[in-house]
């Protein structure tokens, strides 16, 4: 098996790469492990100017590196330059806030001296998806690499040349050789690797079948676990809203990475006093989106990342229609590919499409569109609204719309999520804890929460 870089936008095969054997595998886990046993005795000082030369390079060089992205899994350049940012970002806040998150916490008892003292795990294997393929994996690395663990990243098989750029990130900012390092591996070789004694824990962002694959194996080695999984996020707007300003919120919350994102608003629910006016604006806004080549800066839209999601995106929108939905805009690649150039022909687009009319007791509309699809529901009030949003085995993050105080504290308590964004789209930021309850996974990422994943908590007692 090899992977490659196909350029989603054309279908040209760009480059190929062969994966590691076991005894490579084996060889680097060893110069991991070594590494680590050095790397973990480093102060946080050291650390911190680490991931600030991280930055550096990052922001330096992030037209670059959106490049990579774009080629591999077809963002807009536009928005791979921002991925980049944000990676900078999360790289100097951990530099800076990690020496308070991972002080000793000293607590009163009958000990002369009891304290509660971080220290990392070891090798945490990061299993990483190509959806945000620089933005999922600094995410995990700040907090692990400014706690003293090592890192072995095992990325998606499409985005390979992401994957070792960011290896030689780390390297040309001064981290020592083996801290951190990509393996070009398979999803085959994820069970060899969480059996390893040589790792300690793992963290996972991805599907749920490959979350419960990895649960499974590190259940068995009993080993530490964090799982970021799929979403079905609602998008909630009451009579009392902005409705302008909610439409306009929605449309880029649904198209975000070409409506590839596990936090994307995919289920549109609305007031029915309110609802003709939001779907006319929601319409006009997707018909505005400009679809085509994703290195243009004018391009709003580019491809899906594969056919094989292109293909099952497609499978999901016709048996929407077969459950009774009906198609309001897009659903069609045939007519599609009519107005696109003829070199973007073979490429993975999907038209921003909506569909409306699906009873919300149709197992087609609980489930995850990864593409840019938005389903409408309305609603004759906040208790039917509530209900729909928590019909589905996901439970990532939720936006709600209203100025209403009361109904604003009902939607943070009642509605079952990892995170509840009042007038605002759903997003990740450094300094909140990120990730889900029921099917889209458990564990934190970032904040404070997420450096304190992969730690041992130390109980210290002396008297």
């Amino acid at each position: 098996m090899s992977l490659a870089t196909i350029n989603p936008a054309t279908g040209e095969l760009l480059k190929s790469f062969e994966p590691l054997n076991d005894t490579e595998i084996s060889s680097r886990l060893d110069l991991a492990q070594q590494a680590f046993e050095e790397y973990q005795q480093t102060s946080f000082a050291e650390r911190s100017h680490i991931l600030n030369q991280a930055a550096d390079i990052l922001e330096r060089e992030k037209s670059e590196f959106a490049k990579i992205m774009t080629l591999e899994m077809g963002k807009t350049h536009k928005s791979a330059v921002a991925e980049v940012e944000k990676c900078a970002l999360v790289c100097r806040y951990y530099a800076e806030h990690a020496p308070q998150f991972l002080a000793d916490v000293p607590i009163s008892t009958d000990a002369s001296n009891s304290f509660v003292k971080y220290q990392p795990l070891g090798l945490i294997l990061a299993v990483m998806p190509w959806n945000f393929p620089f933005w999922q994996v600094f995410r995990f690395a700040a907090p692990a690499l400014m706690a003293g663990n090592a890192g072995i990243l095992k990325h998606a098989s499409n985005v390979p040349q992401c994957a070792l750029a960011i290896e030689e990130i780390f390297l040309k900012a001064g981290l020592p050789k083996g801290v951190f390092q990509t393996f070009l591996v398979g999803a085959a070789k994820v069970a060899d690797l969480i059996a390893d004694d040589r790792i300690k824990a793992a963290t996972l962002t991805g599907s749920e079948p490959a979350g419960m694959s990895l649960a499974a194996n590190a259940g068995k080695q009993i080993k530490k676990v964090v799982l970021e999984l799929g979403g079905s996020d609602p998008f909630i707007v009451l009579a009392s809203a902005d409705i302008e300003a909610a439409a306009t919120t929605a449309a880029t919350a649904r198209m975000l990475n070409n409506g590839q994102s596990c936090i994307a608003a995919k289920r549109f629910i609305i007031e029915d006093s309110v609802a003709d006016k939001f779907e006319k604006l929601l319409l006009e806004k997707f018909q505005a989106l400009k679809i085509g080549d994703p290195m243009l800066p004018e391009t709003d839209i580019g491809p899906l990342a594969t056919p094989g999601i292109l293909k099952e995106l497609d499978a999901q929108v016709q048996t929407a229609v077969n459950s009774g939905g009906k198609i309001l805009l897009g659903g069609n690649i045939t007519d599609l590919q009519t107005q696109l150039t003829p070199s973007l022909r073979q490429g993975n687009f999907y038209p921003p499409t909506i569909i409306t009319d699906i009873s919300p007791e149709e197992p087609i509309a609980r489930e995850e569109f990864f593409g840019p699809v938005a389903m409408l529901f309305r609603v004759p009030d906040i208790n039917a609204a509530i209900t729909i949003a928590n019909s589905t085995p996901f439970g990532l993050g939720a936006s709600a719309w209203t100025t209403d105080k009361n109904e604003q504290q009902r939607l943070i308590h009642e509605i079952e999520a990892g995170a509840v964004f009042i007038n605002g789209m759903v997003k990740s930021d450094p300094r909140l804890p990120f990730g889900g309850i029921k099917r889209s996974g458990f564990g934190r990422e970032l904040s404070i929460q997420g450096i304190h994943e992969f730690v041992n908590v130390k109980t210290v007692w002396v008297k």
